[in-house]
């Protein structure tokens, strides 16, 4: 259950009412745009979800666009179906990938997960099931994880002969420490939501009618703030952990300086002064 398929080049103020706009043809992911947030549901449910290389491209699709749509503030992914967030790669099309094109395939699946986690906005990873393999690789490139009660999450790739290849064996110790990670990549076991939420693998565990309605909150409150401040903040956290703490304080520094240049730092400051509410405009 890796998330490395076989490669494939990709294709190059919250309104809760508002209309969703026209959608991207996906071929197994749906995508839509309500208000200010893109909703990503990746739509295999006979299949639990799984990856295979169509379903990658897919996402790097949505995501792509989701990036460049000045509108949208944030990002929901979730799996179609109760039973499934997403359950792995597609083991039917793994089984026949040889090495050479399975360390492209990697290098593919880390790349759509480095773009998501690095998408300059927040991604909620709504977790409605089993998150195995790549899908609890997928969640992990996500800015936030929200479970539901019975979402169960692993990195059983050992039991295929393999080891996690969409990034499992980096961001996972990043996420609980080094020694919860070895004990679930070296064991192949898979745990619950309440232990994921127990090691720091998930923010919040919540009742699955809740999931989404509690996502859209989440990026309610972060769609108050300043855009502009708002991914600076996520680069910062992103890029400082791939370096030093001396060189992600002067990262840091760097960020606060361009922020304290913007109109919103202005208005920030002001309608803090005023008593009001500020109105921010990403600039």
């Amino acid at each position: 259950m890796v998330s490395g398929t076989v490669p494939l080049t990709p294709s190059p103020a919250m309104a809760p009412n508002s209309q969703p706009r026209a959608a991207l043809a996906l071929a197994n992911a749906l995508y839509e745009k309500k208000g200010p947030i893109a909703y990503v549901t990746v739509n295999r449910p006979k299949v639990l979800n799984a990856l295979n290389t169509s379903t990658w491209v897919d996402l790097q699709t949505a995501f792509e666009d989701a990036k460049a749509d000045a509108s949208i503030l944030g990002v929901i992914l979730t799996g179609a179906g109760d039973k499934a967030f997403i359950a792995g790669a597609d083991i039917s099309e793994l089984a026949h990938v040889e090495a050479y094109d399975a360390e492209e395939s990697s290098r593919f699946g880390q790349g759509v997960l480095d773009f998501i986690e690095n998408l300059g906005k927040p991604v909620i990873a709504a977790i409605n099931g089993f998150a195995l393999g790549g899908g609890c690789e997928t969640a992990m490139a996500c800015t936030i994880r929200i479970a539901v009660e019975h979402a169960r999450f692993g990195q059983p790739e050992v039991k295929l002969g393999l080891l996690p290849g969409g990034g499992g064996t980096q961001r996972l110790p990043r996420l609980v420490g080094k020694g919860r990670a070895l004990q679930l990549i070296l064991t192949g076991e898979t745990i619950s939501a309440q232990e994921a939420y127990r090691i720091g693998l998930v923010n919040e565990v919540v009742p699955a009618a809740d999931l989404i309605a509690r996502a859209e909150t989440i990026l309610k409150q972060i769609a108050a703030n300043a855009p502009i401040a708002v991914k600076f903040s996520l680069q910062a956290a992103n890029k400082g952990l791939e370096t030093s703490q001396s060189e992600g304080l002067a990262l840091e520094a760097s960020y606060f300086g361009i922020c304290a240049a913007t109109e919103d730092k202005k208005e920030g400051t002001s309608a803090f002064l005023e008593k009001r509410a500020p109105k921010f405009h990403g600039r």
